[in-house]
């Protein structure tokens, strides 16, 4: 058996090979660190691989897949998508594992692979037969494309609206978000929605223009692309070590215990509601520790930490934080930064440190960071609000302030 290496064939090789590459140190890493995220997404790697091979073999002159294996089940199919929406779930929760219940989600799969492999299983003679009175008169392939775009279309719902709950999420357990892989977990979801997006383009142009197995692998190099991507990045994503237990549901039922109104930073403040009456103490208590402890000098303090300082539980804290200040955790612990940062930025002490420097000793652990609380609470960002202050210098009943 001959592979011919041309310039179809070579991309989607090294491409393929790659994947396979890195999915195995994924196992392996997951294995060793008992991480079940890793082990997922070397299965997504696994579903990259395989929807290429078909091209990349063909293209290199193998014809086994036309052959001898007719039929045969050659790809992950409607597996894939689940795979992309657990691997997210899995790294949102540390704790996650599959239930019995979770098997709904392979029966598109299973039922798939067991027509496949029930005719394949009948013979060459039978495959062939079957191809030219039942599979291709009744446009089962069809069928099922429309229907794995479908089920793609679903978990890319699914995997958006996991993350948009996550992200709201962290503001209320963590007063720094920055670090907990937002841009990784955005671009997974957007890659996984282009590759999709970039599949039905390349259809819809065969089906109009009827082209040739030569013209239509351009979604299959994006697919090798693709890989090249997901691995790199993936494997190299830090892996969040707060031991996140995000749980959408959860999340969802504590929201509306905390604020049945609505969500708390929305473009008109609400009314501060009244904190119950059995909160008052905790939340003088909070704002006492505030002052003379300075936790939030801390980057990397969090909801349940704090918690665990005052001898309380994080919900109890969270309902003092969200009903007695009207804001969530994030908002409520880079307020204390902020204003840290006026003082220290006016200090002559200080005059020797950038403004960055000054972010970073009050708590912030990058600029991205600062510069986006900064101006959440100021409305404009550092940098605009130091040249309006060097304006009003010049008028000498001005003193230049940072709010």
């Amino acid at each position: 058996m001959t592979f011919y290496f041309n310039v179809y064939s070579t991309p989607l090789l090294f491409g393929f090979v790659h994947g396979w590459l890195y999915a195995i140190l994924l196992w392996v890493r997951g294995y060793r660190e008992e991480r079940l995220s890793d082990a997922l997404l070397g299965g997504v790697l696994v579903g990259c691989c395989f929807n290429i091979w078909e091209y990349m073999l063909g293209f290199g002159g193998v014809e086994i897949l036309w052959r001898q294996l007719d039929f045969f089940p050659r790809s992950l199919g409607f597996l894939f998508p689940p795979l992309c929406y657990f691997y997210l779930k899995s790294q949102f929760d540390a704790t996650f594992r599959f239930s019995s219940r979770d098997t709904i989600h392979l029966l598109p799969f299973a039922a798939d692979t067991a027509y496949h492999l029930l005719v394949f299983f009948q013979g060459p003679a039978y495959v062939e037969n079957w191809k030219k009175t039942v599979h291709d008169p009744y446009h089962i392939a069809d069928i099922t494309f429309v229907a794995s775009t479908v089920v793609s279309s679903y978990y890319i719902y699914c995997a958006l609206t996991l993350y948009r709950s996550y992200r709201e999420w962290t503001k209320t357990q963590f007063s720094d978000t920055e670090t907990i892989s937002f841009r990784w977990f955005r671009n997974f979801i957007l890659a996984m929605t282009a590759s999709l997006i970039v599949g039905l383009m390349v259809t819809f142009l065969d089906l109009w223009l009827d082209l040739t197995y030569w013209q239509d692998w351009w979604d299959k190099l994006f697919g090798a692309v693709l890989i090249y991507y997901v691995s790199i990045t993936g494997y190299a994503q830090p892996q969040p070590g707060r031991g996140l237990r995000f749980r959408a549901v959860e999340d969802r039922r504590a929201s509306s215990a905390i604020n049945p109104g609505g969500v708390a930073d929305g473009p008109t403040p609400r009314p501060v509601a009244p904190v119950p009456a059995e909160l008052p103490d905790l939340q003088a208590k909070l704002l006492a520790f505030m002052e003379t402890e300075k936790p939030y000098l801390e980057p990397d303090l969090s909801l349940t930490g704090l918690a665990r300082r005052l001898h309380t539980n994080s919900s109890v804290l969270s309902q003092v934080i969200n009903v007695g200040t009207n804001k969530n955790f994030n908002d409520f612990i880079n307020q204390y930064r902020i204003d840290a940062f006026n003082c220290q930025v006016l200090d002559p002490a200080n005059a020797h440190l950038s403004r960055l420097g000054i972010a970073l000793n009050c708590g912030f652990n990058s600029k991205t960071t600062f510069n986006r609380a900064f101006k959440k609470r100021v409305g404009v960002s550092p940098t605009q609000y130091a040249e309006q202050g060097k304006s009003t210098a010049t008028t000498p009943a001005t003193t230049p302030r940072w709010p």
